[in-house]
């Protein structure tokens, strides 16, 4: 089969979509398929072919000013029409709900090519990057002058964030988001609980769940032991607002009370990150919390065995691939009771969920799991179980059975929408 995918990121930039569209799409292409990805143009790093069987079509961009990483793709109907008419895609794959998944999805309906659309992200839960003050940069204001005036504190800017933030934003962006999944033949959920949160958001499409899934041969797990009496607690990934980071330092300062010697690392890159540094110095606890920056994913797996326990207060994890590649690596984890999360920590199991924002109950089941080395060792063997059904293989072998499936339903009927003429009036291909 010819699959064709759009998505508002992929690689160079290192995120959970890009993980997984790289890892379905040159699984898949070992077993003869075809593949070509329209994405963004980011730039250095940059690169169009990934083996003899996938190609990259990059496209014309901008960005948010609140977060540069997320790129707004300016309309190319021309290109599009061009990539279309010379790769004959039997099927059209939507990672994203941005502008370019927008684009695919139209592109689906005008030429009658059948489509699949994956609900990776839960995008009114990013709405945090639409409001006035992180557009106008007032967060980064902010930040600047908290170093020189020890008198704001971080509490400050969290009220701002509250004042200029409304439901009816969060609201709007999942109106537009569901529209376009429900335009889709088959919507694809990475876990059931998301299947179970879309069937209640009402959508008509049939979901399947098929999970991101993980190389369990590069993430192996060995059952662990709590040998020490300073624990290493870990949080890896994107350190963005939305991720709640700064939820994990504040419980991460509760247990450093009943834990002194306890540290806590933080892996990841993003646009929250000087504010996180900044609220551990505030709260006395700088030289325990170690940021690590940015890792290649070659070398997570290597990685993860040297801690304890994974800390993880995230609302908005439609799967979680770092916490899947936590518990593969056999770590103990707690999270908060929020969409996905509580699919991969399973409370009392391989570890606890917390309520969201309760930074005590975090703090309190993490010191439960590291003051007891029986229940630390058990929750440690799960972890490694639970994984087990996560096995990319398995996954891919799913995602072609739903590929072949909907790629089967021939002569789709086109549309000639509005939004689809609208996004036709490039006739000299100046956008592309």
């Amino acid at each position: 089969m010819k699959i064709l995918y759009f998505s508002d990121t992929f690689l160079p930039k290192i995120d959970g979509v890009a993980i997984s569209m790289k890892n379905f799409a040159e699984l898949l292409a070992e077993r003869g398929h075809e593949f070509v990805v329209c994405c963004p143009r980011y730039g250095e790093g940059d690169f169009d072919q990934m083996g003899e069987k996938i190609r990259i079509e990059r496209f014309r961009s901008g960005y948010l000013p609140s977060y540069p990483d997320i790129k707004v793709v300016l309309p190319s109907p021309a290109k599009i029409k061009r990539i279309i008419k010379e790769f004959q895609p039997d099927l059209v794959h939507i990672h994203t709900p941005g502008l370019l998944g927008l684009y695919g999805i139209n592109a689906t309906e005008r030429y009658g090519i059948p489509s699949i659309g994956t609900y990776h992200t839960l995008m009114s839960e990013q709405d945090m990057y639409l409001s006035l003050y992180r557009l106008l940069k007032l967060d980064k204001l902010f930040m600047k002058v908290g170093k020189l005036n020890k008198k704001l504190r971080i509490k400050d800017l969290i009220k701002f964030e509250k004042f200029d933030r409304f439901n009816i934003r969060k609201k709007i962006i999942l109106k537009i988001t569901n529209n376009l999944y429900d335009r889709c033949d088959l919507i694809i959920s990475p876990s059931h609980l998301i299947k179970k949160q879309l069937e209640e958001f009402g959508l008509k499409k049939p979901v399947a769940v098929i999970s991101n899934g993980l190389d369990l041969s590069q993430f192996k797990g060995q059952s662990k032991k709590l040998e020490s009496d300073s624990p290493k607690l870990l949080h890896v990934g994107r350190i963005s607002y939305e991720k709640n980071c700064d939820v994990i330092i504040n419980a991460f300062k509760i247990i450093k009370e009943q834990l002194p010697g306890a540290s806590l690392t933080i892996i990841g890159d993003g646009p929250a990150l000087g504010s996180l540094k900044l609220q551990a110095e505030k709260l006395g606890i700088g030289d325990s919390v170690i940021f690590k920056g940015f890792i290649d994913r070659e070398k997570l797996p290597e990685e993860y065995p040297n801690y304890d326990l994974f800390l993880t207060a995230s609302t908005m994890e439609t799967q979680g691939l770092v916490i899947l590649e936590s518990i593969a690596c056999g770590l103990p984890a707690v999270g908060v009771d929020s969409f996905a999360i509580p699919e991969l920590v399973h409370d009392g199991k391989n570890g606890f969920i917390a309520k969201p924002f309760d930074v005590k109950g975090i703090a309190e089941k993490a010191v439960s799991i590291l003051k007891d080395p029986e229940l630390y060792s058990g929750f440690s063997i799960e972890s490694i179980r639970i994984a087990q059904s996560h096995e990319i293989r398995a996954c891919v072998d799913r995602m072609e059975e739903a590929y072949k499936a909907v790629a089967d339903q021939k002569g789709k009927k086109k549309s000639r929408s509005l939004l689809n003429m609208i996004f036709s009036l490039d006739p000299f291909g100046i956008f592309g």
